[in-house]
């Protein structure tokens, strides 16, 4: 899949946390009420996820499936 595969919203079960993964290659993660909590570039190679926020925090994943993604210990199913 490319990376714009893998563009659109990924919530956590709980829905507290949210990565919008936009199809130009930024993203912005929500984390309960903040709604724009993180934001950045990110790419994908293969079904692995880099992230580069725009504060220099550097963070990661990868796709379990084309509606699965593990990331920091959670799993993220899109919506």
């Amino acid at each position: 899949m490319t990376q714009n595969s893998y563009a659109g919203m990924w919530v956590t079960e709980d829905g507290y946390i949210r990565h919008e993964l936009l199809s130009n290659g930024r993203y912005v993660e929500a984390r309960g009420a903040r709604e724009r909590a993180y934001e950045g570039r990110y790419e994908v190679t293969g079904s692995h996820i880099e992230y580069w926020d725009d504060t220099g925090f550097t963070a990661d994943g990868d796709f379990a499936d084309k509606n699965t993604l593990h990331h920091g210990g959670m799993v993220l199913r899109r919506k």
